[in-house]
């Protein structure tokens, strides 16, 4: 591996960890040392491998961070968990946030918070993230607000998912506004379903990634899982259900008023949409931003707000968000 230039000036430290399992350590280095690699781009430190002991040099705070993510990323394989490339950049970004006490994060200990599905366990990657998490397993009704890639639709998929599986509901009813917020669906070719299945597709490319294809479509044929725009729910009585809405900022007032009050007995229901991302021909008018502003504060109501910082795609996603819209808080 290439040796860092590290500023003399500078103060630095040098911590050293040794790890147990050193068949661990190829996952943790990964493919030709690329997440070392990562880890001393985006933090400016040093690392030197040894056998099953790893060395960090670089400025002490910047060590510290360095050494937390090698042991957190290390507890995670050690717990059976996999790490990629993202998950590398999660526990990076993670280790410089903040909690409530203004203290650094431990991103040493393994999530407390997790959502196990058929085919993955997926653990926060940001602290929003984790407190979203939190949310959806505790409260009725969540707005989930910021842009894309933050996890918004995907993980309340994943808690739905979840809760299917366990029985604590009978079915999962997803559901977006349809071609902007107006629905105009008449001059689109094929059936309702063929029309309408193109801007739902990112509800079904999430449920897949949680469930094997059969068991999907088992289930929408049984109608334990129903996908549809949000027209479908007008005069709808919603019970014993999770219940999602995706790209709520495209909804009007009316629509979104709608929605909400299909709401029945022992469901739970999550709204995403950014508000910047308005499609509504006057986007002062958007649903999303109008019942936020009603409902938020309310027992059971929970508003969780992402920013450029959670965004877990490539990291270029989150300085795309940030130089279009700047830093949203």
């Amino acid at each position: 591996m290439p040796q860092k230039k590290l500023d003399p000036a500078t103060p630095r430290a040098r911590l050293e960890i040794e790890f147990a399992e050193p068949h661990l350590l190829g996952p943790l280095f990964g493919e030709f040392d690329r997440n070392l690699v990562a880890i001393e781009d985006r933090l400016g430190v040093y690392i030197a491998a040894r056998g099953n002991r790893v060395q960090v040099e670089g400025e002490p705070e910047a060590a510290a961070r360095a050494r937390d993510v090698l042991q957190g990323l290390y507890n995670r394989l050690n717990e059976g968990q996999d790490i990629d490339a993202e998950a590398v950049s999660a526990v990076i970004a993670m280790s410089g946030q903040p909690v409530l006490e203004g203290i650094v994060s431990d991103v040493s200990e393994p999530p407390k918070v997790m959502i196990r599905t058929r085919k993955k366990t997926i653990v926060p990657r940001s602290h929003t993230q984790a407190t979203y998490m939190e949310a959806l397993g505790r409260d009725d009704l969540i707005f989930a607000l910021g842009p894309a890639g933050t996890g918004k639709t995907y993980l309340a998929v994943a808690q739905a998912v979840q809760q299917l599986i366990g029985g604590s509901v009978d079915r999962l009813i997803l559901s977006r506004p349809a071609v902007e917020a107006g629905e105009r669906l008449g001059f689109l070719p094929g059936d309702m379903k063929e029309k309408v299945d193109p801007y739902l597709r990112p509800l079904y490319d999430a449920l897949y990634d949680m469930l094997p294809a059969e068991q999907v479509e088992r289930r929408i044929a049984s109608g334990e899982i129903e996908i549809a725009p949000i027209a479908f729910m007008r005069g709808r009585t919603l019970g014993d259900a999770f219940i999602i809405l995706d790209e709520a900022q495209n909804t009007t007032p009316q629509q979104m008023k709608m929605f909400l009050t299909r709401f029945g007995m022992r469901s739970r229901m999550v709204v995403c949409g950014d508000p910047l991302q308005v499609d509504l021909p006057n986007p002062g008018m958007s649903g999303l931003a109008d019942a936020v502003e009603k409902l938020e504060g309310i027992p059971k109501i929970a508003t969780i707000r992402f920013g450029a910082g959670d965004v877990v795609r490539h990291p270029l996603v989150g300085r795309i968000v940030e130089a279009y819209e700047g830093p949203l808080t």
